[in-house]
């Protein structure tokens, strides 16, 4: 009871006026205004109810909450169970969906939020209300909401997608972290999976007020750049005269040297713009620059200057002989002549060299001209997180394919900003949920999912039989442990493609993959409506998918450092790939030739 009472520590919040909500949806489930009685006794209007601290306060006996820390433990024990203890003893599922809204809060100076989520259908018709607590991150204020049911009601599984919703967390300062916490009650002891928690930011002022209401975030949008001899001429936009910013600082540096410079505008002649020089600047030099307010924690704005070389207009004119200022034209033109007369020969020999080849000099003629170029690029920065790949095998080939999946795995989170979900890394995932729970739960969550297509997993193997204690069946025993479950994984995704074609649906989500020492025929019917691809020889094609990035352009292409097939060997995570890639093929080659030979 103890340690159930350490966990469940939160705070109730103090009564307080609601924010009316105009986007709430018919769908949604707002509290109601009841009384205990009411939600004891199961009378009608009292299905989804507010406890406010005077309740607990009434049902407790108690002037204040102090003894408790301003909260209660176990509030269904407390507050329902007295009558009928049973009714608080049984198991509830965490609630799903949770997410916060931000509503319409006055003050410019802090946001409001409501939070909302789906019930769980396991335990739902058992399910006695919700606890809501709101914690910032950091620190130690907290605010807490709790909603009962009646009594008397009992939820069905179909109410599962029915959105429930709190009141709003009103005052929250904007640019803050907090932790949201939505616990299903009641909480039976020893019982773990009854909270779902989320962490939220609030708006920053810019989000909410406008940037040009927000001394902190505030920043020059509009910065020119000037060059007239060895003088930089900078300018820039000045903060709105509300804001109160009186000076600015920049701040150039390039090869280890920084240059300093402050900033304090004359309002009285220029009120929107101002200019002001860098000197002492090397010529020749690329110098990154920022300029921002002289505030504490400004956001920067950070600009380019490029100070080019300066030639001096000046040279000097030296006086030439006549018969100097004949022999040098006579000596070009000589030299002129010699220089055509070699490049004719030397053209003439490669014609004849070329033609002795058979050689269509047009063709190369014309692939010198459309010779494509490099160029660089960088992913989408408008993605929070990376996107998330959930990469699924077979383990009958043994344990050297099993390895090479790692290390695929490995080399893809670490040198393609992929977030990579496999069974391997998450053993105790799949052990608490069940490999095909889990495996389930992570097609549903992931961006993008690979299944990486060898001989064991399109043949599908019978599970081992009992009673023969051979070397085979241990085999079996160790590198079987997900077999079943990726091959019901497979067929689960095939079977989302499938629906997914019927219906038009954009098929990007589904990958296919071999390795070198596999055959494209080791792909399943099912999947070879997806994308497939030979690795690592396709690991741009690979991280072209991913990321959205088009590989090819007109005129150019775009390559990816360290993924191509020949460069990914340069990093430790390829070297080790490619070995481990190396190990399976010898592995699947001898055991293709034992088979022949008409081993067991």
């Amino acid at each position: 009871m103890l340690k159930g009472a350490l966990v469940l520590y939160y705070f109730f919040a103090l009564d307080q006026p609601l924010w009316a909500q105009d986007d709430v949806t018919a769908a949604a489930i707002t509290p109601q205004d009841c009384s205990l009685d009411c939600i004891r006794q199961g009378g009608p209007g009292c299905e989804y109810c507010r406890i406010t601290r005077a309740d607990v306060r009434k049902a407790l006996g108690f002037n204040s909450l102090q003894a408790f820390g301003s909260c209660i433990p176990w509030p269904c024990f407390k507050l329902l169970g007295e009558e009928d203890p049973k009714i608080c003893q049984h198991y509830v599922q965490a609630p799903n969906d949770v997410k916060v809204e931000v509503v319409n809060e006055l003050n410019p100076k802090s946001d409001a939020i409501v939070v909302s989520w789906k019930p769980s259908y396991y335990g739902i018709a058992f399910l006695r209300g919700f606890q809501v607590s709101l914690q910032a991150l950091g620190g130690s204020s907290v605010a807490c909401q709790l909603f009962l049911f009646h009594r008397n009601l009992s939820l069905p599984a179909s109410h599962a997608e029915m959105v429930y919703k709190s009141d709003p967390f009103p005052g929250l300062p904007l640019g803050s972290q907090y932790a949201v916490t939505v616990m299903a009650l009641p909480v039976p002891e020893e019982w773990e999976r009854f909270y779902r928690s989320k962490i939220f930011s609030t708006r920053s002022c810019a989000e909410k007020n406008g940037l040009e209401q927000c001394k902190k975030d505030w920043y020059p949008k509009h910065i020119e750049v000037q060059q007239e001899g060895t003088a930089i001429t900078v300018t820039f936009n000045l903060a709105p005269p509300n804001l109160g910013i009186r000076s600015y600082f920049s701040l150039c540096y390039a090869n280890g040297k920084k240059k300093y410079t402050d900033i304090t505008p004359n309002s009285s002649k220029n009120k929107t713009h101002h200019s002001y020089q860098l000197n002492d600047l090397q010529e020749g030099t690329n110098y990154t620059c920022e300029i921002a307010a002289n505030e504490v924690d400004a956001v920067r704005k950070t600009f380019s200057v490029q100070v080019m070389h300066i030639q001096n207009g000046g040279s000097s004119t030296r006086s030439v002989t006549p018969s100097l200022a004949l022999m040098i034209p006579l000596c070009l033109a000589v030299v002129a002549i010699i220089v055509v007369l070699l490049f004719a020969l030397i053209r003439r020999r490669t014609r004849l060299q070329i033609t002795n080849l058979d050689i269509k000099p047009d063709l190369i003629k014309q692939h010198k001209e459309s010779g494509t170029q490099e160029e660089v690029t960088s992913l989408q920065r408008n993605r929070l997180t990376p996107p998330r790949l959930l990469i699924c095998y077979s383990s009958t080939d043994g344990p050297a394919h099993v390895k090479a999946v790692m290390q695929l795995g490995a080399f893809i989170q670490q040198h393609m900003a992929t977030q990579v979900c496999l069974d391997l890394w998450n053993s105790l995932s799949v052990a608490e949920e069940g490999s095909m729970a889990w495996h389930c739960r992570q097609i549903r969550e992931s961006d993008f999912i690979l299944v990486i297509c060898s001989q064991g997993l399109n043949h599908r193997p019978q599970p081992p039989q009992g009673g023969d204690d051979g070397e085979e069946v241990d085999r079996e025993l160790v590198f079987g442990s997900n077999t079943f479950s990726s091959n019901a994984a497979v067929q689960l995704i095939g079977e989302e493609v499938g629906r997914a074609k019927t219906r038009g649906q954009d098929l990007s989500k589904y990958m296919a993959a071999i390795f070198e020492y596999s055959k494209e025929t080791d792909i399943p019917t099912e999947l070879r409506l997806v994308s497939h691809y030979m690795l690592p020889r396709d690991l741009q094609l690979l991280f072209s998918h991913l990321h959205g990035v088009a590989l090819h352009r007109p005129g150019c292409y775009l390559k990816v450092n360290h993924i191509s097939e020949e460069g990914f060997t340069e990093l430790p995570a390829g070297a080790a790939l490619q070995w481990a890639i190396y190990e399976a093929r010898m592995a699947m080659t001898a055991k293709r030739h034992h088979y022949a030979e008409g081993g067991d």
